[in-house]
Formats: structure tokens, sequence, C-alpha cells
């Protein structure tokens, strides 16, 4: 990353050192125009790292709809929870302190995330809070509430059933108690404030299972939260754009549709 927000110039909380990988930040990729529509991109990676081919590419195609862009370098391993998910939440509530600044509509900011980066995205959509307007930062005097999720084969559950181990293991430690682990079940935490969600999974991909998707689409159906869900049958995990696989590569398509129904993208 290159152009870098600091999200806290003066130290992230619990932060460990001041090397990159302690300094959570934003690379905006921003469009032409004012009131533009925007996305905070969280690459996958286990909570270990965060996959290059899942952030600066979908910055990119997300421009091509009139949508600005910011990729998180949020924290991971050894960083545990709850960092990344204030990582997270701070970039959403400084993307709305800047809204004019980066030419957006503070009230159409969304989230994206792919596996692990896809738990991040669903958990800001979840343990959101509307602002501590008693901050003394006004940046913290911000909802973190994102106006719509993309969750592109996400981890969702850290039940033992369907979770991802390695995820699991890298944010939440060995052995975690199991109210922990309710919280950062995502399927667990839906209701009726749940913004909207696009989901796209591939049925049998071997790392995370499909299931993460279809228990949360019945979790938002459940609590009558607008989504798609796309299930394509063949496709290894981490697909990410998925150029090179003719029918996956549908799913920016699918999702250009729906965020214009949305309206979040330009005409």
């Amino acid at each position: 990353m290159k152009n870098m927000l600091l999200l806290w110039p003066e130290g992230a909380p619990g932060a460990e050192g001041i090397g990159d990988e302690d300094c959570p930040a934003i690379e905006p990729f921003l469009v032409e125009g004012d009131s533009n529509a925007a996305v905070v991109i969280c690459p996958g990676g286990g909570y270990g790292m965060r996959a290059d081919h899942e952030g600066e590419p979908i910055a990119r195609w997300l421009n091509t709809l009139g949508i600005s862009a910011f990729v998180l370098r949020y924290r991971v391993a050894p960083y545990r929870y709850p960092r990344a998910l204030q990582d997270a939440q701070r970039a959403i509530r400084t993307v709305r302190h800047q809204a004019e600044q980066f030419r957006v509509d503070k009230g159409r900011i969304g989230i994206l995330g792919f596996s692990a980066g896809g738990h991040l995205a669903s958990t800001a959509g979840m343990l959101f809070d509307m602002g501590n307007t008693e901050a003394n930062d006004p940046i913290e005097r911000q909802s973190s509430r994102p106006d719509l999720m993309i969750l592109c084969y996400p981890v969702i559950s850290m039940q033992d059933e369907y979770g991802h181990q390695g995820s699991k293991e890298n944010l939440l430690g060995i052995s975690p108690e199991a109210e922990l682990v309710n919280l950062l079940s995502s399927e667990l935490q839906v209701g009726a404030d749940t913004p909207p969600v696009f989901l796209w999974h591939t049925s049998d991909d071997d790392d995370v299972p499909v299931e993460n998707s279809l228990i949360f689409a019945t979790a938002l159906r459940r609590h009558g939260v607008p989504f798609d869900l796309h299930v394509y049958a063949h496709g290894y995990h981490g697909l990410g754009l998925a150029d090179q696989d003719h029918h996956v590569k549908g799913w920016t398509d699918a999702c250009a549709s729906w965020l214009r129904m949305n309206l979040y993208t330009r005409e």
C-alpha cells in the first residue's frame, strides 16, 4: 500500500509496536465527482495476513462502478480480538468523518470482505455502535454501522461445526470462552437493524464451507434483513475477482446490479 492514511496517527489502542503491522490504516482509491458511495475493503488471510489480490484489484473494480474504495490494513495475529474489529470500525468512522474531503456520501458507506476479511466485515455489521457523542476525538463521535455489506466466501461462524479453525485460533486463541465464540459467530448476532447483505460462495469450497453463507442467509431471512445469496457450483477458495473462472467471475456483475439497486453505483 502506498497512499496510506493512519487511522490513529498517535498510535492505535493496544498497539504493541510502531511498525506497519502495528499501525492500522486505509488506502483511498477515490473517484471523480461529489457525494459518491464508498466501500471499505477487508482482504482475507485467516487473520494471519492480508491477501493482496483481495485489496487493490477490488478497489479498482469498485472505481469502475463509480464507487470510492478504501483498502483496510487491519491488525492480524499475533493481535487478537478486538483489535481487527476496532480497526474496521475506525475505518468506517474515519470515512464518515472525512466524507467532505473524500467527496463521499456519509450515508452510503459499505464494507466488503473476503474469507476472514468477510468475517471482519460481518462483525462490523453486527457489532456496531452509533458513536460516542461525548468523545474528545471527533472521529469517535461517528457511527461505525456500515450501510451495507458484501461478503465473499466469508467465514461467518466461530462454532466448531462450520467454523474455520485457523481464523478462529488467530482471532480468539486456542481455547476461547463460549461466550466470546458466540459473540463472534455472526449468524447469532443478526438483528432487525443489520444492514443489507450481498453474499457469494462456491459450494465445494474446501477451506471455508459454504454453510457459513447459508446459515447467515437463514438468519438474515429470519430477521427480515434484505440479502442476495449467490452460490456457484465449483471454485477454489480465495478466487477474488475470479477473472480466470468463466462462471464464477459473474459475481461482480451480480454484485454491481445489487449495488445499483441500493443506489451505490453511478448510472
